[in-house]
């Protein structure tokens, strides 16, 4: 009496390679799409220690203090090459070592007076600010990799 020999058929086991590399195929660009996105919100929180001196600021001061004199052009971050501001606040980060994606490009935050109108620091100095605008703007990074926080809002 002969027994077969117990195991997976050559078949078999090509099946299972075959459905193996099906699913990493997708899988890897939505991967390496959402660690772009973990990274750029690095980016997004360094922008938010430069929004905290730019509000206090529009809220308690008379005057402008003139672009890349915010007091927040100096945070540093892993993923921002440089910060720059301008003479009403807005913020810009340049990305750096994140991926050839969007490395190069930039994101900003707006101070908004009132919400749908940016701040002008000639006549809003004083008054506060009512939003943030993240990711419109000046933003050149395309929104599928900007955090779901900073898509234009």
């Amino acid at each position: 009496m002969r027994c077969a020999a117990p195991g997976f058929t050559l078949i078999e086991l090509m099946i299972t390679v075959a459905i193996v590399a099906i699913l990493a195929a997708t899988a890897l660009p939505a991967y390496q799409n959402y660690t772009t996105r973990a990274r750029l919100s690095e980016v997004v929180l360094a922008l938010g220690a430069c929004r905290t001196s730019i509000t206090e600021l529009y809220q308690s001061s008379g005057s402008g203090p003139g672009a890349n004199n915010w007091g927040c052009e100096g945070v540093s971050s892993k993923y921002v090459g440089s910060f720059t501001t301008d003479a009403n606040g807005v913020v810009t980060a340049t990305i750096a070592g994140i991926s050839a994606a969007v490395n190069g490009q930039t994101v900003t935050m707006i101070p908004m007076a009132t919400i749908g109108t940016p701040a002008d620091a000639t006549t809003d100095m004083g008054s506060g600010l009512q939003a943030w605008s993240c990711g419109s703007a000046g933003t050149t990074v395309g929104k599928s990799y900007l955090p779901s926080s900073c898509r234009g809002n």
